[in-house]
């Protein structure tokens, strides 16, 4: 019997520089040398070398992705993509946001990696609606997950209640859908 979509789908609250998986997913910018937010912690916590590394990649664009190693964090690697500045999706953000997702996936399953998780991308400074965030990467996900084998886990890693609840609600919904079928 087929695994699932949504059973290869969790969320939890928490400090994703401290999860023991495959990857981590940054949302960096476009320089990849570190920045606020979720991208301060990571470099951080990574160490120097993890800037050295950046710094010879050359840059991320928007709705892509790039990978690094993952240095000091528990996770052996660091994906990452940069998420579209909200701009009432008049410049195409959902496209280039489910892009992230989707070019971050793309990424752990060339490597076979079996665990990736992610932050909430672009709902910070970047100013994404919560809501339509969480829809995004939801869709995107499932859409990889119906269609790949790797990752075989995938978390969305929430940095407190409200984004919590957006994504258990909108994984539960999932699941009522996927159950419908």
């Amino acid at each position: 019997m087929a695994t699932s979509v949504t059973s290869r789908m969790k969320v939890i609250n928490g400090n994703i520089t401290q999860l023991s998986v495959d990857a981590i997913v940054n949302a960096a910018n476009e320089a990849m040398l570190g920045g606020g937010g979720v991208d301060g912690a990571i470099h951080s916590a990574a160490g120097p070398e993890l800037f050295e590394e950046c710094r010879t990649v050359g840059g991320c664009p928007t709705g892509e992705a790039r990978i690094t190693a993952g240095y000091q964090l528990p996770a052996k690697h660091i994906i990452h993509t940069v998420g579209p500045v909200w701009h009432g999706d008049t410049h195409g953000e959902e496209k280039l946001l489910a892009s992230c997702y989707t070019s971050s996936l793309r990424l752990a399953a060339e490597r076979k990696l079996k665990s990736i998780a992610f932050p909430c991308i672009s709902t910070g400074v970047y100013s994404y609606p919560a809501d339509l965030a969480c829809a995004t990467a939801i869709a995107a996900v499932a859409e990889w997950l119906r269609a790949n084998e790797w990752p075989s886990e995938v978390i969305f890693c929430c940095f407190g209640s409200r984004d919590l609840g957006l994504y258990e609600a909108g994984l539960a919904k999932l699941e009522r859908l996927s159950v419908t079928k």
